[in-house]
């Protein structure tokens, strides 16, 4: 008995809580439009665009039998050869040939390296905000790393699977998701600020709260004194 009247209730207050966000369905709306033009101008005006530049290497002895054996082992090689692309040496080398102002840490963190699985093709990526610096940023450490990468494993050649690329179109930031995280966010903080002063509020309004929190019957209503002099205050004053 104790159980159905458990889930009665929460029943009732799953409806109420449903009936309160229907009833400021304007308001979540509203904090979903305002939130989603604040992404979108952030977006569009503020955040600056970077561009993505790609090249790729492929590593192969000469003269070597490329066994199955043989094609794991250089898929294995390849993770060293991805560390070996962003070591301190390879990078403050292309700081230096190509005169950037920027920092080891600075530059590292703008580049990232892939190995597609079971290849020996490294993909090497540099983020620019200027794309033609991205571009030239890549091909710069593709040439430096190629010979880093001879130096230190004895392969016979690195040889170039495609030269970086001009990137046209930035990369980031995304307008359209930066609008729609904007409107969803917007949308779920205003619903929770809601739901946050609703749980909160535990004042008893009406004479259904004192039954259904006190569990008292109400024999009668008691007029609010102050609103009804002030009734009679305006209607004595448009005489």
């Amino acid at each position: 008995m104790q159980e159905n009247q458990n889930e009665d209730v929460l029943e009732i207050d799953l409806l109420e809580i449903f009936g309160l966000l229907l009833h400021r369905w304007w308001l979540i709306v509203l904090s979903a439009v305002l939130a989603g033009a604040a992404g979108f101008l952030l977006s569009f005006f503020v955040i600056p665009d970077e561009y993505e530049s790609t090249t790729e290497i492929y590593i192969l002895n000469s003269g070597e039998d490329i066994a199955y054996t043989d094609l794991q082992m250089g898929a294995t090689l390849t993770k060293d050869y991805a560390h070996l692309i962003t070591t301190r040496d390879v990078l403050e080398q292309v700081i230096a040939d190509l005169g950037l102002e920027d920092t080891y840490s600075g530059i590292k963190d703008r580049i990232s390296v892939d190995t597609p699985a079971d290849t020996r093709i490294v993909s090497i990526t540099v983020t620019d905000r200027d794309p033609a610096q991205a571009q030239m940023i890549a091909n710069a450490v593709r040439e430096t790393a190629s010979e880093h990468i001879k130096n230190v494993t004895d392969v016979d050649a690195v040889n170039v699977a495609s030269m970086a690329n001009y990137p046209a179109e930035p990369s980031a930031p995304s307008v359209p998701i930066w609008t729609i995280l904007g409107a969803l966010i917007g949308g779920v903080l205003c619903g929770g600020v809601i739901l946050v002063k609703y749980l909160l509020d535990d004042t008893i309004k009406t004479s259904d709260d004192v039954e259904k929190f006190l569990a008292l019957s109400t024999l009668g209503m008691i007029p609010n004194s102050d609103a009804k002099r002030a009734g009679k205050k305006g209607r004595e004053g448009t005489r």
